[in-house]
């Protein structure tokens, strides 16, 4: 892990979108702590690297034919959220 993702929670809407799809919200999790922040551009990777020295807030996407999931550690590192583009 790169950073600490504090305490992890979901909105419902992606609970149920994960576990309609097979969705392991666990490996999400891995990738975003390991620095495997999905499916952004260039400039919200580097937003990210920025923000791991700076203590900004993290972001990652991952991308699937059902949709996206989006995956938010806060600035503090006090709490990541797992959660839809739409619950957002």
């Amino acid at each position: 892990m790169r950073f600490p993702l504090g305490a992890v929670v979901a909105t419902p809407p992606a609970l149920r979108f994960c576990t309609r799809h097979g969705i392991d919200i666990r490996l999400l999790l891995a990738r975003h702590g390991a620095g495997d922040w999905g499916d952004l551009d260039l400039a919200d990777k580097k937003a990210n690297e920025d923000a791991l020295r700076d203590g900004a807030r993290i972001f990652s996407s991952y991308s699937f034919p059902q949709g996206k999931v989006w995956l938010i550690t806060e600035a503090d590192r006090s709490s990541t959220c797992v959660l839809l583009p739409s619950d957002y």
